[in-house]
C-alpha cells in the first residue's frame, strides 16, 4: 500500500474513533506541489478530494486527470487573483478563498460564461491579522448578501486561524459565526490541528503534510 493512502486510512480511523463515527468531515488531499505519482495511489484508492493553491499548477496536473473522472472534486485553496478567475471555474469545483465582492463579481461573470456553479466559501480573517487574506469578521454579512444577489452560492466560511496554539477558541468562534447565517459547510483544520476543527464541526479539512509528507 503507498504511504499516501496509509497514511489517509489513519487520519479516517482518528477521526471516527474520536467522533464517535457521527458527523465526519471530508478530507480535502492538499495536493499542492506533489505530482501525480504521489497523488495516483490515492485517486486509485477511491478517494475524491483534492486541493490546490495555484491555478496554473493545477491546470497542468488536474485537466486530463478530471476530464476522465468526473467524481473528482478540486478545491481551490489559496488566494485567487482575478485575472486566474476564468480558468479556475473551468476547472475547479469550490473556491474556498473569495474575500473581496470584485473577486466574487469576476468569478460570477465566468461561471454565468460556461453554465457551470461554483460552490464558494468566504474566507474570513478570524484573527484580525494584518499579514492574511480574509474578510473581517463584521464584514462577512455583506458579503454573502452581495454574493447572493450576484447568484454565487455560497456554502459556508473559511478560515486559518493565527498560529499561537490556540486553534479551538478560533474554531468555536468560526462555528458560530457560520451557524449565524445559517451555512451547512465549514473549512477549517490542517495537519498540525484538524483533530481540533473536527470537535468544532468543520465539515472540510485541508490536509496536506499528514497525507504526502514534508514539501521540500
Amino acid at each position: 500500500m503507498h504511504k499516501t493512502v496509509s497514511n489517509l486510512i489513519l487520519i479516517e480511523k482518528t477521526l471516527k474513533e474520536k467522533l464517535n463515527n457521527t458527523n465526519l468531515p471530508i478530507i480535502i488531499a492538499v495536493s499542492k506541489t506533489f505530482s501525480m505519482n504521489e497523488i495516483l495511489p490515492l485517486i486509485n484508492y477511491g478517494h475524491l478530494h483534492f486541493g490546490e493553491n495555484k491555478v496554473q499548477e493545477a491546470i497542468d496536473k488536474w485537466t486530463e486527470i478530471k476530464s476522465n473522472n468526473s467524481n473528482i472534486k478540486l478545491h481551490m485553496i489559496g488566494k485567487l487573483q482575478t485575472n486566474k478567475v476564468k480558468f479556475a471555474v473551468k476547472l475547479f469545483d469550490y473556491i474556498h478563498s473569495v474575500d473581496s465582492e470584485k473577486l466574487a463579481k469576476k468569478i460570477a461573470d465566468e461561471q454565468k460564461k460556461i453554465n457551470k456553479k461554483i460552490k464558494i466559501f468566504i474566507q474570513v480573517n478570524i484573527g484580525d491579522e494584518e499579514q492574511k487574506s480574509g474578510i473581517k469578521k463584521t464584514d462577512v454579512g455583506d458579503l454573502i448578501s452581495y454574493c447572493k444577489k450576484i447568484n454565487l452560492e455560497v456554502v459556508g466560511l473559511m478560515c486559518l486561524p493565527p498560529d499561537d496554539n490556540k486553534p479551538s477558541y478560533y474554531f468555536k468562534e468560526m462555528n458560530l459565526l457560520n451557524n449565524s447565517f445559517d451555512l451547512t459547510e465549514l473549512s477549517m483544520g490542517m495537519s498540525s490541528d484538524y483533530m481540533e476543527a473536527s470537535k468544532n464541526f468543520s465539515t472540510y479539512l485541508r490536509i496536506g503534510s499528514s497525507i504526502f509528507g514534508k514539501r521540500f
